[in-house]
Parts: C-alpha cells; sequence; structure tokens
C-alpha cells in the first residue's frame, strides 16, 4: 500500500461531515454567510480533516473536502498544510473572465479542487504554467507569490493571493536521495529545514534521540554537523561508520542532560506518547538548555490535544504538519 492510498484510507475513516453541503448548481445565497464578510481558509494535511476541524472550533462556517472555512483573521492550525491568508470571493461570467480576473491579482495560482472539476480544470489550462518540479535539498523555498483558488460554484471562485505555504496545497516534493539514507524520514528534516530557512551548519553539534536505523543522523551529518545518536536499537553500519557520528546505545529517556555537555540542536524522532516527549523536552529546558529544538509528536491512537496545548505554550514554539508527517506533528523551537 502506497503512502498516498494509506492516507486516503485514513481519511475516508475520519472524513469529516460537510456543513451546507453544496448542490451541483450552487449559487451564491447556498453557499453561506461567509460570502461578505472576512474569513481565512484552511486547507488540512491529507487525512488531518477531523484534527483540523477541532483545532478550529465549532464556528467555522463550512467545509469542501479538505478545505475549511472559518470566520474573521488566521488562527493557529497546526493541522493545515496551507493557509489561504485574505481570501477574496470572485464573481465570474465565464472561463476567459476567471482567467482575466486570477491574472488581474497576480501570476501564479494554484488549484485545489472541490467541485466542478471539469470547468475549474479548464481555467487551470489557460492561466500561466508553474514549475512542480521536486526541489533540490538544500535549495531555498520558492519566494514568488503562489495564490490559491478553487471553483466552488460555476460563476463563484474562492481565491487568496496570500498563503502560509510556499509550496502548490502545502505538498513538499524533493529529488529524493536512493542510496544514502537507510529510512525515508529523512524527508521530514529536508522539509522542515526547507520551511524554516535554518538549518544545523558545520561545526554545530546535534542530539539526535531515537536516531535507529539513521536517517536523520544521516541528514545532519551532510549538512556537517557533530551528531550524537542516541537508540536502545543500533544504526545502520553505513551511517555509523561517518566521521563525525558518536553513538549512545541507550534509551533517550534515560539520558541526562549534564552527561552530554553544550549542543546546539536537540532533535527527537522517538516513537512514545506525547505526554513523555513533553516531559523529556521539559527536562532539556528545565537544565538550562537555550538551543534549538526540533521533535516529532507522535499520536499512537487519538489525538493528544491537551499534549499539543502543553507544546504550543513553550516560549518560541511553533507547530506544523508537514506533508512527509503521518499522524504526527512537527515541534519546533528556535
Amino acid at each position: 500500500m502506497t503512502r498516498q492510498t494509506r492516507h486516503r484510507a485514513a481519511a475516508a475513516k475520519t472524513r469529516v461531515p460537510r456543513i451546507e453541503a453544496l448542490p451541483a448548481a450552487a449559487q451564491a445565497p447556498a453557499l453561506g454567510p461567509w460570502l461578505d464578510a472576512p474569513f481565512t481558509a484552511y486547507l488540512s494535511g491529507e487525512g488531518c480533516e477531523a484534527d483540523l476541524r477541532r483545532e478550529l472550533g465549532p464556528d467555522s462556517l463550512a467545509v469542501f473536502e479538505r478545505l475549511m472555512v472559518a470566520p474573521g483573521a488566521p488562527r493557529p492550525a497546526a493541522w493545515a498544510a496551507n493557509v489561504w491568508l485574505g481570501p477574496r470571493v470572485l464573481r465570474i461570467a465565464s472561463i476567459g473572465d476567471a482567467v482575466k480576473q486570477l491574472k488581474a491579482i497576480q501570476r501564479n495560482w494554484a488549484l485545489y479542487p472541490v467541485a466542478h472539476h471539469r470547468r475549474a480544470a479548464l481555467i487551470e489550462e489557460q492561466l500561466p504554467k508553474v514549475s512542480a518540479k521536486p526541489l533540490t535539498f538544500g535549495d531555498p523555498a520558492p519566494t514568488a507569490p503562489l495564490g490559491s483558488w478553487t471553483l466552488l460554484a460555476p460563476d463563484l471562485i474562492v481565491a487568496s493571493s496570500r498563503c502560509s505555504s510556499p509550496f502548490r496545497n502545502g505538498e513538499a516534493a524533493f529529488i529524493e536521495d536512493k542510496a544514502g539514507p537507510p529510512n525515508r524520514a529523512y524527508l521530514k528534516l529536508w522539509e522542515a529545514f526547507t520551511l524554516l530557512g535554518i538549518a544545523p551548519k558545520p561545526g554545530d553539534t546535534c542530539l539526535d534521540l531515537g536516531a535507529s536505523p539513521g536517517g536523520w543522523t544521516w541528514v545532519l551529518q551532510k549538512l556537517g554537523a557533530k551528531v550524537i545518536a542516541v537508540d536502545k536499537a543500533p544504526l545502520e553500519p553505513a551511517i555509523a561508520a561517518l566521521p563525525g557520528v558518536t553513538i549512545r546505545q541507550q534509551s533517550a529517556f534515560a539520558l541526562e542532560p549534564a552527561e552530554v555537555g553544550r549542543i546546539d540542536w536537540l532533535l527527537s524522532d522517538v516513537i512514545c506518547y506525547p505526554e513523555r516527549l513533553l516531559r523529556l523536552v521539559n527536562r532539556w529546558l528545565d537544565a538550562g538548555f537555550t538551543g534549538r529544538c526540533l521533535c516529532t509528536i507522535k499520536f499512537q491512537a487519538k489525538t493528544d490535544f491537551d499534549a499539543i496545548a502543553a507544546f504550543a505554550a513553550i516560549p518560541g514554539s511553533r507547530l506544523m504538519h508537514l506533508s512527509h508527517n503521518k499522524h504526527e506533528l512537527t515541534w519546533v523551537r528556535l
């Protein structure tokens, strides 16, 4: 089963019921009161619809597959792959008129289709092409403004010229390395570092907790950092042999900050309950660790929103659902 198939299966189990479900020939009055009031649109990560809906709260006005509309200014939305900032409603008279109006706002647009797919595709065909080539890791994220739009009725477009993600529908794609890393977990670090615009540099010391089989250690070592890899399970021999990698074959939770000394980055991809990871992080912060943190919060079954709130309350924190995350969030403190 491919990752995309797994996400679709998970989404089917947790599908959020539509509010004000759209009839095939819906017109503006049927689409809800938000047409004439400020609103924000949130595109959930695949399979994360229920989590995003819970995060946004009960006052979200409409749900169109993964796209959710809520009143007012943008609010924190860790489960959103992309947030449409300041979207507007466009009345269109024809396909050509839709193209004209979108191009009058800006050049680059990404379609997220939810209805009237053929008509939306015809509009998309006449818009300037936007490159969707996979990114080479190390290159910066795209900087050209990329707007998002969808066709909700034959005569009505919702479009936002500004979005939270520089990638089409929040989906970051990279030219993958099929030989070096021992698993695909490295893509989470590639995506996070690209979005943050910051990464460990040569000479930095990184503590990689839950390192086995070594995907994150491989990324950090390739960036020129010194890596202390901690896990009860061994690293892949090729990763363990890399210069600058020190192995501590023990539990990440038994390691005391005083045993390690100065580090610049604390990273964790440990499989554990969120509250246990929170206790680990707080132990390092209470010990005076002032470096950067990047940890995966993994949810074993249901989503632990209390733990999410506790991580979010740590000063300087940011929570995001990467396109390479599964049922998990990435917590960052810079």
